[in-house]
């Protein structure tokens, strides 16, 4: 019931400057992420309401000549059935897909995938996250097939699929010294439905005001 997020959200995607062109002028030319190492599963990521980590995120891919110009572009967002990590009802749900994911492998006689540090990383935050994908894949594949199963056999299912993942990261060491809070901490979304992308936007910048 409290599953769907109807509210409007602001997202911002750090991106290279011909990217946001393309994104602006042809918005339906999107490109997901599929990455083995991402940190909510494939799908379209913004930082909600982060315009400076978006841009700090695009920055970096710059100095590391991954992109020629860092820019960040703006999107209208409703997150649909979102499988939010902020609620427990989804961290308690992951869990238990990667109980089902580990006997899986098991079985296989292969090796879970696992999290670990980048080399540049002072901080040790294990970005590079191979375990939370391929948990959070699993959990998507096993529930569009039995959607898909559901369908087929009576018309209907109780499993309905997700359109979008959200969660809360800390990272990049603290704020002051002794703090418990991080600089780089923020809420990333990772859009799987398009249709949640309501449009896309080049992000003004602020004036004073009055």
């Amino acid at each position: 019931m409290y599953d769907v997020r109807p509210n409007t959200i602001i997202g911002f995607h750090g991106c290279d400057l011909d990217i946001r062109t393309k994104l602006v002028n042809n918005p339906n030319q999107i490109e997901i992420s599929k990455k083995p190492y991402d940190w909510l599963g494939h799908g379209m990521y913004f930082w909600e309401n982060n315009y400076t980590r978006a841009m700090e995120w695009a920055e970096t891919r710059a100095a590391d000549g991954s992109f020629k110009k860092p820019a960040v572009l703006g999107a209208i967002l409703q997150l649909g059935h979102c499988c939010d990590f902020l609620d427990s009802k989804f961290t308690n749900m992951i869990g238990s897909y990667y109980q089902a994911m580990e006997a899986e492998y098991e079985n296989a006689g292969k090796k879970l995938p696992v999290n670990i540090d980048a080399e540049d990383d002072e901080h040790k935050d294990k970005l590079i996250r191979k375990l939370d994908c391929s948990t959070i894949q699993f959990m998507h594949e096993a529930i569009e097939k039995q959607y898909h199963e559901d369908i087929a056999e009576k018309g209907y299912s109780e499993y309905p699929v997700f359109d979008s993942t959200r969660g809360v990261f800390t990272e990049g060491g603290t704020a002051f010294s002794g703090a418990g809070i991080e600089r780089k901490s923020h809420i990333q979304i990772c859009i799987r439905n398009m249709n949640c992308i309501k449009g896309f936007f080049i992000p003004r910048e602020e004036i004073s005001f009055p």
